[in-house]
């Protein structure tokens, strides 16, 4: 594993609906949207918070969090773009 957390593309959502688009590129800035923006425990939710934090601990590869991520996001209803 690399330190890199970078997605290989990234993901764009809309956190509400008067904010602009955000362009996610990292796995920090997935695992801090999931903390903060997402109030409903789910089980994807869950399943992208322990993606990103395997991915911080060198444990897994930031594609498996960007899916992760991008499955939480749908369920959310704040995916804009993927």
């Amino acid at each position: 594993m690399t330190g890199l957390s970078r997605f290989e593309r990234p993901v764009v959502v809309r956190l509400s609906l008067h904010s602009s688009d955000r362009i996610v590129f990292e796995v920090n800035d997935a695992a801090a949207i999931l903390l903060r923006d997402l109030q409903r425990q789910t089980a994807k939710r869950k399943a992208a918070m322990d993606a990103c934090l395997q991915v911080l601990r060198g444990e897994a590869y930031p594609a498996a969090a960007r899916r992760a991520f991008v499955a939480a996001a749908l369920e959310a209803k704040i995916l804009r773009s993927d």
